[in-house]
């Protein structure tokens, strides 16, 4: 698959949940936000890991400039997660952390959508977006296996 269908097909998996979060009351909050957390740290692994680096080795000026902004972006997310993870479920400060969360990832989300991903379409070739796709597909099954091992799931 091609690096950038994967990831847009991660951002919808992530965007289905937050609809959810939309549509529902707050106690179903926290269980909704243990399945965007854990779509969230495959994604933003395999994209510091794989495609970030790739596109830092291979890119200059202004997609080189959003990798690194991604990195930032996802710096900011995990602190929120944690936050959230730390935070009993009936918190008053669970649902607005939660929806600050949403908000940073949308903005993330339309960034590379809008800016990242048709530069990088303009700039490579579809074969080279499909090996570097592979590789974080390779890395993404890796990850989910070493997590799942971790948690004893």
């Amino acid at each position: 698959m091609n690096a950038i269908e994967l990831l847009k097909s991660d951002h919808d998996k992530v965007d289905k949940l937050f609809q959810k979060v939309k549509a529902t009351d707050e106690q179903e909050h926290p269980a909704l936000f243990e399945k965007i957390k854990e779509e969230l740290e495959v994604h933003m692994h395999i994209e510091e890991t794989v495609f970030y680096p790739w596109i830092k080795e291979n890119a200059e000026g202004e997609l080189k400039d959003l990798a690194l902004e991604g990195v930032e972006e996802h710096r900011q997310a995990k602190m929120f997660m944690r936050e959230l993870e730390n935070l009993a479920e009936d918190s008053e400060k669970f649902d607005p952390k939660l929806k600050v969360l949403m908000e940073d990832i949308e903005h993330h989300v339309q960034e590379e959508e809008g800016q990242m991903f048709p530069k990088l379409e303009e700039e490579f070739e579809t074969a080279q977006l499909e090996e570097i796709g592979a590789e974080m597909e390779k890395e993404k099954k890796a990850f989910k296996g070493s997590s799942k091992a971790a948690s004893g799931k």
